[in-house]
């Protein structure tokens, strides 16, 4: 079960940084002088691919004015920062997850009514800690 969890928890984060490219501050272009400009500088690029002749690359153009177009954007607006996230997953999670597991070999060995009362109890308490855990601090 940790295992699997831990599996899952590598796997989304490689999924994810796949995409851990360039982000740009968009909040930004909320300032109307910043959004202007913007404006001006992108339409002056594309002005430029219609003035291209029919014997130059037009996908050589397009390239280039994306890869202005990013600058433009980076000067203009500023890389977005990232949340550092920490690992929420901890010694704590596993010792609820001991504590769970033998509270179940002691209810398989007796089964009787104070030890299913227990296995409920820690089930309960590991559940609510674990939800807790990934979800106020992921």
């Amino acid at each position: 079960m940790v295992a699997d969890v831990r599996e899952r928890l590598a796997v989304s984060k490689q999924g994810a940084q796949k995409f851990d490219e360039e982000r740009f501050n968009l909040r930004k272009l909320n300032e109307l002088e910043v959004t202007k400009q913007c404006h001006i500088e992108i339409t002056k690029r594309f002005a430029a691919l219609e003035n291209l002749n029919d014997g130059e690359d037009i996908n050589r153009a397009w390239k280039n004015i994306k890869e202005n177009n990013k600058t433009l954007a980076k000067e203009i607006l500023g890389l977005q920062e990232l949340k550092q996230h920490k690992p929420w997953f901890d010694e704590e999670c596993l010792g609820f997850l001991d504590q769970r597991k033998q509270a179940k070999m002691q209810w398989i060995q007796d089964p009787s009514e104070s030890n299913v009362d227990n296995l409920n109890n820690v089930r309960r308490d590991a559940s609510r800690h674990i939800k807790k855990k990934g979800i106020y601090e992921s």
